[in-house]
């Protein structure tokens, strides 16, 4: 599997693509092979408040229903209508259909994540 090294990992399989005071989050591919087709997303409205490492909504497949947690604290900004819609889109390309960009209120919590290769030995 290839992760992009633009893109920030958690442990829990999400990933961070941050530019300024904003980042965008998704699940990597890991996730979405484990997870199988999706067929659902749970995702808070724009205002909500995250915090890093809680959950912010759910990701649902045939085989199950994961929770979805934050990488970086902030407020949802934008919420990806078109994963809403059409929640398949995450398995044909996970690291470019984000689910939400948040303004992040802790820009220091991004720098403890993963790098792509940590998170690639992560997942061996």
């Amino acid at each position: 599997m290839n992760y992009p090294s633009t893109l920030k990992y958690t442990k829990d399989h999400e990933w961070l693509d941050v530019a300024g005071d904003t980042g965008r989050i998704g699940i990597t591919d890991y996730a979405q092979k484990q997870l199988g087709d999706v067929v659902y997303v749970e995702l808070p409205a724009v205002g909500t408040k995250i915090t890093q490492g809680q959950s912010f909504g759910t990701i649902e497949s045939v085989k199950a229903v994961s929770e979805l947690f934050a990488p970086v604290s902030g407020e949802v900004v934008d919420v990806n209508a078109t994963v809403k819609s059409k929640p398949e889109v995450v398995n044909g390309d996970p690291h470019a259909s984000w689910l939400i960009a948040v303004r992040l209120t802790k820009p220091d919590e991004a720098r403890a994540l993963l790098d792509a290769s940590q998170y690639g030995d992560l997942v061996k």
